[in-house]
């Protein structure tokens, strides 16, 4: 089963809940595709790390092959080429690395070359996969790396946790596509509520079952609770503040391998999703 766990903003408990879903599962794959980011390493504290690095493809050009047709300006969607003082100029920072220049290009003056973007770093913590996508500083565009992690994951006996970007871009996009169930954590405040219905118009649209996790939960919400009552959403559980968990975060420890509550908390959470999930 391939559970990803999304939040409207950041700062509700998503990698909280990722971390420790994975520790109750026992057997589990953790994938990090919060790339700009990644923080959940830093709980698991995975071994025998391997690094491998992300490249994606820019344009090259031959000046003594290169007409000026600008067919290539013309064609790239994204304005990252543009023509200046008779010479091609390409802007690596907007560049989606489609590759239509290069077929496009009636000379043959444009070739690509590797640019690196970022690295997936991937490790073992008991029977836990932890894969990491970490984006260089500087790049704009997070989905290179979200996709290397995810082929990096392999295929885990049981429970493979995506912990998603914040918000509901093109990134989040790329880490759900391919789940079973999405887990929305959301914290009980306007700001909260507002964000939260974007990512839930997101799973929406992509036809993802779906449910949700009441984070920070002490005096409720009605706002929050009769959204999620309107629109059919399950709440799977409601987390109050807690100082045990607070302490337990700052140590860098997972409640569910620290603690016996919750240990109980999310592996009742767990077998409620997959009954949701009906996986």
């Amino acid at each position: 089963m391939k559970l990803a766990v999304l939040s409207g903003k950041g700062g509700t408990g998503k990698t909280f809940v990722s971390v420790n879903l994975a520790a109750a599962a026992v057997q589990s794959a953790y994938i990090d595709c919060d790339v700009e980011e990644p923080n959940g390493r830093l709980f698991l504290k995975p071994e025998k790390l391997t690094k491998q690095v992300v490249n994606t493809k820019l344009p090259v050009f031959d000046s003594e092959k290169c007409t000026g047709c600008r067919k290539c300006v013309d064609f790239c969607r994204f304005n990252a080429l543009v023509y200046v003082k008779d010479k091609p100029m390409v802007f690596p920072e907007v560049c989606h690395s489609c590759g239509g220049c290069v077929l496009v290009c009636p000379t043959g003056a444009i070739s690509e070359t590797d640019k690196p973007v970022g690295v997936v770093e991937c490790g073992q913590n008991g029977d836990i996969r932890v894969v990491t996508g970490c984006m260089n500083l500087g790049e704009a565009i997070s989905t290179p790396i979200i996709k290397a992690a995810l082929a990096q994951a392999g295929e885990a006996d049981g429970l493979t946790v995506i912990d998603c970007p914040p918000g509901s871009a093109c990134s989040v996009m790329e880490s759900v596509q391919d789940a079973d169930y999405c887990l929305l954590v959301a914290e009980p405040t306007a700001f909260g509520l507002h964000n939260f219905k974007m990512v839930y118009e997101l799973v929406t649209l992509l036809q993802k079952p779906c449910g949700v996790i009441i984070n920070k939960a002490d005096d409720g919400y009605a706002a929050l609770e009769g959204f999620c009552e309107s629109n059919g959403i399950p709440v799977l559980c409601r987390i109050p503040y807690s100082e045990k968990l607070a302490r337990l975060g700052a140590n860098g420890e997972i409640a569910a391998l620290a603690d016996r509550e919750y240990a109980d908390l999310f592996q009742c959470l767990l077998a409620d999703i997959r009954k949701e999930a009906q996986l």
